[in-house]
């Protein structure tokens, strides 16, 4: 799907995104704050890849992975929380869009095809992110966990973003790398695209997810897409 393609989709359709893993590359970030909150207590530096893998289970991933500290330890809430305010104060220092997915994004605002973001990062970090990177103009909606009731994989929240754009979930497209974003894409009745190029700790997986397609790569998506809405 390019800028110039100028046929019309369904008027009924939503692209909608998880943003971790998904829309943006976040992990650089993540990794950052992890190691520096590692060399503040004097631990050496962990790779990159130990932690991008997870980093679409959050940051109670990141304090596990990054320091072995679960929510029952007495350490876990203080680490945690030194690694939020730390990851708020640059939460988009490294980030950026993934490889040809800004093209991709144009190719949809061209035709008149509303996108947005689903996703389970708290808008203390979502709404500074999207503005960071002028995101937030572009997207038609971001729904957080801070404006539903139910987290993915409840559909609640697709349903809201459907809601707000004026579009028909069934007619609708969610492109997520986790189960629990497929999980909520089908339970909202919406076609589902797994991002395998996403955080996922264990490719072999993802099949098991039963999303209606796999991709791995923007362009790859973008061709998807215009197949779907332009059958």
């Amino acid at each position: 799907m390019t800028a110039a393609d100028n046929s019309r989709a369904n008027p009924d359709t939503a692209v909608l995104f998880d943003l971790d893993g998904t829309l943006l590359d976040t992990a650089p970030d993540f990794v950052r704050c992890v190691n520096r909150l590692r060399a503040s207590l004097d631990m050496s530096a962990l790779p990159a890849e130990t932690l991008r893998r997870s980093v679409s289970n959050g940051a109670r991933a990141m304090i596990e992975i990054g320091f072995g500290l679960g929510p029952e330890d007495a350490d876990y809430a203080g680490r945690h929380a030194a690694f939020l305010d730390l990851y708020e104060a640059e939460v988009a220092f490294e980030t950026c869009l993934f490889p040809a997915m800004d093209a991709l994004l144009q190719g949809l605002e061209a035709q008149g095809v509303p996108w947005g973001i689903v996703t389970n990062k708290p808008a203390r970090f979502t709404v500074p992110l999207l503005a960071a990177l002028n995101l937030d103009q572009r997207c038609r909606v971001a729904i957080c966990p801070d404006h539903v009731a139910q987290r993915k994989p409840d559909p609640e929240a697709l349903f809201l973003a459907c809601r707000e754009i004026g579009a028909s979930p069934q007619a609708s497209i969610y492109v997520g790398d986790h189960r629990r974003d497929i999980e909520a894409g089908r339970n909202a009745g919406m076609i589902t695209v797994a991002a395998r190029y996403g955080y996922i700790e264990d490719l072999s997986e993802v099949q098991s997810w039963q999303a209606d397609h796999v991709i791995d790569s923007a362009p790859e998506l973008a061709a998807l897409l215009e197949s779907l809405m332009h059958k």
